[in-house]
């Protein structure tokens, strides 16, 4: 199902980010630190996304390879996550380096690509110019680039007075270097990730961090983003890791797409 060969950019994002709204569930964290909850049996976890109807799942090249076909004749597409480091990278760890292009992407069965950089970071430099070839290459070949950008690192410097804690720069970083959508972070407050979403021109879907297991606040911070200009989540630990998986899903696609209270979606989805 290579949708990237002739949907073009504007029609998958319609798919993936109906009337400007997405809720994508990454699932790459297996190259970075395995064994991990709920990637284990991966292809259950990938059914159970799609049952709840996210509309994309954000994967490394292998898991897009072997499962897109579970996607076929669903709302759910998937993204190619093209940066990877291990756990075992000692004091490399956080240097991000690209694991495929956007042609393998789309041959094995991707419909956009995502890329990682940490700013900060002693690597930075190296990971903003493999962003920047990424996103060429996702131009030219007009399908959708998701930029993840993260300010953790030695070097941080922040401006005096930033609210965003470097989110909002980092949030500029993703769209200058021509992403089509980036994933932020909550802030914890509705005044500074107001900031960020509107420092950019292009969908924001916040993360989700690790997982905590308290469904009612997790999806506060989901209401509250969405409130707040956000174009959606990007959120992985907290929905895969989740005892179950469909129904944390489809309680955020509630929130997301349907603007359903907290209440209605942790009634209807039986959380």
């Amino acid at each position: 199902m290579r949708l990237g060969l002739f949907m073009g950019k504007n029609k998958i994002l319609e798919k993936i980010l109906p009337n400007g709204k997405g809720v994508w569930i990454p699932i790459d964290h297996g190259v970075s630190d395995f064994p991990c909850e709920g990637l284990v049996d991966i292809e259950s976890t990938v059914s159970n996304l799609i049952s709840a109807g996210v509309n994309a799942i954000i994967a490394h090249k292998g898991i897009v390879d072997k499962y897109n076909h579970l996607c076929k004749g669903s709302n759910t597409s998937m993204i190619a996550h093209l940066s990877a480091s291990t756990r075992h990278g000692g004091k490399n760890a956080d240097n991000k380096v690209l694991v495929g292009d956007v042609d393998e992407a789309i041959m094995r069965g991707a419909v956009g690509v995502s890329c990682q950089v940490n700013v900060g970071s002693k690597y930075e430099s190296n990971m903003i110019e493999r962003m920047g070839h990424l996103s060429r290459q996702a131009y030219l070949h007009e399908v959708p680039i998701l930029g993840m950008v993260y300010v953790r690192g030695a070097n941080v410097n922040l401006i005096k007075n930033d609210a965003t804690k470097g989110y909002a720069h980092a949030a500029r970083i993703a769209f200058e270097l021509g992403c089509d959508v980036a994933k932020t972070v909550w802030t914890g407050e509705t005044e500074s990730f107001t900031e960020i979403c509107n420092s950019v021109p292009i969908p924001l879907l916040v993360a989700g961090g690790p997982s905590t297991g308290n469904n009612i606040e997790m999806l506060k911070m989901v209401k509250h983003a969405i409130d707040c200009g956000a174009s959606g989540v990007c959120m992985g630990r907290q929905v895969f890791s989740h005892p179950n998986v469909k129904s944390i899903a489809k309680a955020i696609m509630m929130i997301v797409h349907d603007n359903a209270s907290i209440e209605e979606a942790i009634a209807a989805c039986s959380l």
